[in-house]
């Protein structure tokens, strides 16, 4: 058994009827006539000793005094989580997206592993697609991104794969006796947890405080963004979101994003992050909806060391930036943004990585179930601004071709989630050259989200052709 983190368990707290803690992704490969439901079915089983979450289930910790803990799935049923399906003539990338969203904006089965993978067929050209669903509880951005290389292969003619050095042994799942007496004990150590919290908060109060005072604070003079100098603006996108998902995806050179960065200075996420900005303009003004001030996004932070890799779960944190919306000009823009992001990450640095997940840590999963179902049942989100407006998520990945049973990867758009307050998702991921957006949205809030799309893409040819200017070329 092994217990879940107080950051891990956050993720299944939030979760409400119009709310979910999994994310998901969605795998296009070129044509071929390798890539079957039998034959990812094999490639996984083959594999999956190499993923351990995919056979972990959770067992509660009665009355939610303790944070739950995952067995070995003593049940596990490969062909429960691999599943078959369509979409109809055309086929095309719209129809893809909007099945996609269906799929992803349902549960997971909390009675089993938390993950389900769908082989979808019936795309134009002959393409096939691969969607997959895993809980945030398991994985944060980079442990996904390493899920992805364990299950894909780098050459077109796969490796065998070596059979696990001790074999897999499920495990009986504990009566609620056993683990009321588990849950007992944990919630003793938790005075314990909130007293290192303390003594960091204490120890870190400067940092703290000048987060907390400019994130309050009445707008003032600055020549640069910080942390920010209005309270955050109302957004289309903010509120409380339905049970309902829209999905878009694309994908922009990774070559022109680096010329950008080269000619303007900074690095590629100033420039995916200036292009976010410039989208969000943009489809603000086209609903009349631009505030006067910049609306902020949360950038989540992995805080993952080399010694944690492969280890799964959760190691992540998050700072808040100012997206410079209320500038027109694109390379203002950058600049302001490169400007503002310094700032962001000079005074999320000043904070101990592991403060969040003490925090979360210490606050009981009951107590964390119940917040989320009293924000859900009064609505008090339609009624306050969030922190913050947009969630913009960048995740690395490689940057040489995959292939699944011979067929090339062509593109992997991620699939992210949503909570009241903040309806939109824009994550995206870097393969073999590109960077693949995958935008999500409440349906209701965002009925175009397509258009921020195309909006990036624009916003990167505008950068671009700023800096060719520059450039001279």
């Amino acid at each position: 058994m092994q217990q879940l983190s107080g950051l891990d368990n956050s993720f299944l707290a939030m979760e409400n009827p119009s709310m979910y803690g999994h994310v998901s992704s969605l795998a296009i490969f070129e044509p071929s006539a390798k890539i079957t439901i039998d034959s990812v079915k094999q490639l996984v089983s083959e594999r999956i000793h190499l993923v351990p979450p995919f056979r972990r289930r959770l067992v509660e910790v009665p009355l939610g005094i303790d944070h739950p803990y995952w067995i070995e799935d003593p049940d596990f049923d490969l062909d429960f989580h691999i599943r078959h399906i369509a979409v109809p003539s055309p086929g095309d990338e719209y129809q893809l997206a909007e099945l996609s969203a269906r799929i992803t904006a349902r549960h997971l089965d909390r009675s089993r592993p938390l993950w389900e993978m769908y082989i979808i067929e019936g795309l134009e050209g002959g393409y096939v697609a691969q969607l997959t669903k895993i809980h945030h509880a398991c994985i944060d951005g980079v442990s996904g991104a390493e899920i992805l290389g364990v299950l894909l292969d780098v050459d077109p003619t796969p490796k065998p794969t070596p059979p696990p050095e001790v074999a897999w042994q499920s495990e009986t799942e504990p009566n609620a006796w056993e683990m009321l007496a588990r849950g007992t004990f944990g919630a003793m150590s938790r005075p314990r947890v909130g007293l290192r919290l303390l003594r960091k908060t204490l120890s870190n109060g400067p940092a703290l405080a000048r987060n907390f005072s400019v994130s309050v604070a009445p707008s003032r003079p600055s020549q640069l963004l910080s942390r920010p100098d209005e309270p955050t603006p109302p957004a289309p996108f903010s509120g409380l979101i339905t049970a309902h998902r829209r999905f878009a995806f694309g994908s922009l050179p990774m070559s022109d994003v680096k010329f950008v960065k080269n000619v303007l200075g900074g690095t590629v996420n100033d420039v995916v992050m200036s292009m976010c900005a410039g989208a969000l303009r943009r489809w603000l003004i086209e609903n009349k909806a631009l505030p006067a001030t910049p609306i902020h996004a949360m950038v989540p932070v992995s805080v993952r060391t080399p010694e944690q890799a492969g280890t799964f779960g959760n190691r992540v944190s998050a700072m808040v930036a100012a997206l410079p919306t209320n500038e027109s000009d694109p390379v203002v823009r950058f600049q302001k943004m490169h400007e503002e992001m310094k700032i962001a990450k000079d005074q999320h640095g000043a904070i101990p990585a592991d403060m969040l997940q003490d925090f979360a840590q210490f606050t009981p999963p009951s107590v964390l179930g119940a917040a989320s179902r009293v924000i859900a049942r009064t609505k008090i989100m339609d009624r306050v601004n969030p922190p913050f407006n947009v969630i913009i998520s960048n995740v690395p990945g490689p940057q040489f071709p995959l292939y699944s049973s011979g067929a090339k990867l062509k593109g992997v758009y991620p699939l992210s989630a949503i909570t009241d307050g903040v309806g939109l998702n824009m994550t995206l991921m870097s393969y073999n050259g590109n960077l693949d957006f995958g935008l999500l949205a409440d349906w209701e809030m965002v009925p175009d989200v397509w258009n921020m799309i195309n909006a990036l893409a624009d916003e990167l040819a505008e950068l671009k052709k700023a800096a060719e200017a520059i450039a001279g070329t």
